[in-house]
């Protein structure tokens, strides 16, 4: 079991930057792939970016490559996504998961633990 905890969403202009951060606490972190979804109102909740254990494998989704950075530090729990380049269209929840073992996967019913959300909002 691991409980997963995001922050750092907020208001932001378009082109701006973020770096929402994820805190997982519980079983042994490099245990777990991790990624980040995001969800807007009245759609599915979409693949954003994951990362393997070792953060030697990275994905991401076309609509932010070049654009979102996924990163994690072992040693204090964490797991990062640096936004820049933010659109409008960015705008949604936010949400970390994790799974194990650590093979990178994209769908949501591959992650069994989930955070709560931080909101991101892109002004335009």
């Amino acid at each position: 079991q691991v409980q997963l905890v995001e922050s750092g969403g907020g208001l932001v202009q378009a082109g701006g930057s973020l770096r929402l951060s994820c805190a997982a606490s519980g079983r042994t972190f490099s245990a777990y792939a991790m990624a980040w979804f995001r969800r807007t109102p009245g759609k599915e909740r979409e693949f954003v970016a994951a990362i393997n254990w070792s953060s030697s494998s990275t994905r991401y989704a076309d609509s932010v490559k070049g654009r979102f950075a996924i990163s994690r530090d072992n040693a204090k729990n964490t797991v990062y996504l640096q936004m820049n380049g933010l659109k409008p269209e960015d705008t949604a929840v936010y949400y970390c998961a994790a799974r194990s073992p650590t093979i990178i996967l994209i769908t949501t019913s591959n992650y069994p633990y989930w955070g709560q959300g931080t909101q991101v909002t892109v002004s335009s």
